[in-house]
């Protein structure tokens, strides 16, 4: 085996580790997959026994289909529980201000911050098992107990909210009931929602799997050109 060789196998493992992918595939296909899964790692470092999909390796993938004249659309992928909410907020303009057709489905769950990520793309699915948890910021750690912090909180609150209600149909009045009701989620506060449950709100477009996410988006690109 010459060096050529082991690089790039050491580099198609790299790869399937971080991404669940090998490197160069060559897929015959005008559109970009991208996963969000697990928890979404910001500026601190997850856990080692977490699954999380890094927002520094999302920011290039994202970059690349935009430039890419190959890339026609752009399929996103959502199964995670939330994570950083600055760095979720960030794949969410991101992937919202793209020019390129975007759908994204939801599988398994898109829950806390993955809600605006379901709701960033042009079209949205969600399989009919999927749930999706609507609730205020949460943080851990240390927290200085001053009015400052209370309206960091607030303002980081609002800026969630006016994306969502940006991106999607439901209304305002429904996502504030939704995000504090009290009798939904035990020790907290906050809502589920399930399937069907996310389109009768508005939140999300149509309940259907990865066929109907395809199909979708190959009509949309198909209509972009």
């Amino acid at each position: 085996m010459t060096n050529t060789d082991e690089n790039n196998l050491q580099e198609k493992s790299d790869n399937i580790k971080e991404f669940g992918v090998p490197a160069n595939l060559e897929f015959k296909t005008n559109v970009q997959f991208v996963s969000i899964i697990g928890e979404i790692e910001g500026h601190s470092i997850a856990g080692s026994d977490k699954k999380s999909t890094k927002y520094e390796h999302i920011i290039p993938l994202l970059i690349s289909a935009q430039l890419n004249p190959k890339v026609e659309g752009i399929l996103i992928i959502l199964n995670t529980i939330g994570g950083d909410v600055e760095a979720g907020l960030a794949l969410a303009e991101m992937i919202n201000s793209t020019n390129k057709p975007t759908v994204s489905l939801v599988l398994g769950g898109g829950h806390s911050i993955g809600v605006p990520l379901a709701t960033s793309t042009d079209y949205s699915f969600i399989v009919p098992t999927a749930t999706m948890t609507i609730h205020p910021i949460r943080t851990t750690g240390l927290v200085i107990g001053v009015p400052q912090t209370f309206n960091y909180f607030k303002k980081m609150q609002q800026r969630i909210n006016k994306f969502v209600l940006r991106t999607s149909d439901i209304k305002e009045e429904d996502f504030i009931k939704l995000m504090y009701a009290t009798d939904e989620l035990a020790n907290d506060v906050g809502t589920i929602l399930i399937g069907e449950e996310a389109v009768k709100y508005g939140l999300i477009n149509e309940v259907g799997g990865l066929s109907n996410a395809l199909d979708k988006l190959d009509k949309m690109i198909v209509s972009n050109k």
